[in-house]
């Protein structure tokens, strides 16, 4: 792979890392920084990351998705399944993962009601699972990365993390069925029987019952029952000697992103200057800048640069969860979605990306002035 390319798939990864080595002038590489990193949130990410491939690997979630799609006997139900599977399961099974899933499972589906319908359909589907990937992810602490690593930071338990985000929640929820009503007045035909599925070789049980005991310790070291560092022991363990295909499966660029990440925070917060100056910007502020920051950066980075020069943690949840919405960079996940249209309708990604960009603002605007309203 060459350079170019390797900059141009992994940004993220690329830009962290330079601002990494940047700071490394300004702050001589030495013992604190091991202390730097945060290796309770690699290894629970990890951990998860395999389990979650493994299942996926095994056909559990394609397999889902195809069971629920059978009772949907009407336009607004299969609206409401499809959008419903990204909100549902990105509070388990992650946003990008439950994008990375159920998009390409949606082209299927949409394109058995015949090419109008599939062209006239997709755009705003699509973008409905988008944004309800993005925002039922909120919901706890293992939907999206920057949940998983705030809520470590935070101490919180996971009632106060789920109480917390759970008004916005709602509101979302409330939000993608009057979409999804919307969008399906006048379509309310029924359904042709969904499509026959592709021959698939059938899930090995013992295997998906083997990610499923692993996948309850790694919710056990999320709400620290048991040792993070057991969870990843037993999780690397286990796919070594079962499944070690998954492990190639496992997105390190993300691990990479978040080690390079936390590098440049310590070394930002030993720089007596510029720790005062964002201190003082973040302070009292801490929501609309993260929201702000997320628009540039996306989320993740955000929440983990904005962490190290404050200690309101629940408002960066709150900052870094609707910041996901705005921007098509707010959240990387989006760009799953976006870069299924762009292979899937060449010729549509314009109106979805006019059609994300509006949503998204809508949706923001109205979360925004729910926090507004609860903080007030």
């Amino acid at each position: 792979m060459t350079l170019k390319r390797l900059i141009r798939q992994e940004t993220v990864l690329t830009a962290a890392a330079a601002l990494a080595v940047l700071s490394a002038f300004a702050v001589r590489p030495d013992p604190q920084y091991i202390g730097y990193i945060d290796f309770r949130t690699l290894a629970i990410l990890f951990s998860l990351m395999t389990v979650m491939a493994g299942l996926g690997r095994q056909g559990v979630f394609d397999r889902l998705g195809r069971a629920l799609l059978a009772r949907a006997g009407g336009m607004l139900r299969l609206v409401f399944v499809l959008v419903g599977l990204c909100f549902f399961g990105s509070m388990f099974i992650t946003n990008d993962v439950s994008l990375m899933t159920f998009v390409p499972f949606t082209f299927a589906v949409l394109s058995g009601l015949g090419e109008e319908s599939r062209r006239t359909l997709a755009p705003p589907v699509v973008c409905m699972q988008t944004v309800a990937a993005n925002l039922g992810s909120m919901l706890t602490p293992i939907g999206n990365p920057q949940n998983l690593y705030l809520y470590g930071k935070s101490g919180m338990g996971i009632g106060a993390f789920v109480g917390l985000m759970l008004p916005y929640t709602l509101v979302s929820l409330g939000l993608l069925a009057l979409w999804a009503l919307l969008l399906c007045r006048g379509r309310r035909k029924c359904l042709p029987p969904p499509a026959a599925a592709e021959e698939t070789a059938a899930p090995d049980r013992w295997i998906v019952a083997l990610y499923g005991v692993l996948f309850a310790v790694c919710l056990l070291a999320v709400v620290r029952a048991v040792p993070y560092g057991l969870a990843f022991a037993a999780v690397l363990v286990c796919t070594l000697c079962a499944d070690r295909v998954t492990l190639g499966r496992v997105d390190y660029s993300l691990l990479l992103t978040f080690t390079a990440f936390f590098i440049f925070i310590g070394n930002l917060g030993r720089i007596p200057a510029f720790s005062a100056w964002l201190q003082a910007v973040i302070a009292g502020r801490e929501v609309p800048v993260a929201v702000l920051a997320s628009q540039i950066t996306s989320n993740v980075p955000a929440a983990l640069l904005l962490s190290g020069f404050t200690d309101d943690t629940p408002a960066l949840i709150i900052g870094t969860n609707l910041g996901g919405l705005g921007t098509l960079i707010a959240s990387m996940a989006s760009l799953i979605s976006y870069r299924q249209i762009a292979r899937e309708m060449p010729g549509d990604k314009g109106r979805y990306f006019r059609l994300f960009t509006v949503s998204n603002v809508l949706f923001l605007a109205v979360l925004t002035a729910v926090w507004a309203v609860l903080a007030g």
